[in-house]
């Protein structure tokens, strides 16, 4: 994980929402609304002030991911951690990989057919001189 030190361990809550929201990019609102609706539960400081942790962190990239990328709504991020509990398995891990590795072909494919289609244009303007 990018965001925390190796040294650290992943569990240990240490972002306050302002912090964890933006770096994640979402409004501290959109924290509050996962909260409600089930699908974080940050850790609570005695003043009752949240704290996220880097696997926190890891859990909102993967909310955003299903949400924006695959158009999964809150109900069903909210079955999916539940199944992924239940099995023991990292369904969500695998399908955020799988999410990251297709973007990462689609933009490779894309900027070859952006150089592709840029070759031609190249040859009829030296046959048009």
């Amino acid at each position: 994980m990018g965001f925390g030190r190796a040294d650290r361990d992943p569990r240990r809550p240490v972002y306050v929402i302002s912090v964890a929201a933006g770096i994640v990019s979402v409004h501290p609102r959109t924290l509050r609304i996962y909260e409600d609706e089930g699908l974080l539960c940050p850790a609570r400081t005695p003043t009752n002030i949240r704290l996220y942790s880097d696997e926190d962190i890891r859990r909102i990239e993967w909310i955003r991911h299903l949400t924006r990328d695959r158009g999964v709504n809150l109900a069903g991020i909210k079955i999916l951690f539940e199944l992924e509990e239940r099995l023991g398995k990292r369904i969500l891990e695998a399908l955020y990989d799988e999410g990251m590795r297709r973007q990462a072909a689609g933009a490779a494919a894309a900027e070859s057919a952006d150089a592709d289609a840029g070759e031609p244009e190249a040859d009829s303007a030296a046959s048009n001189k």
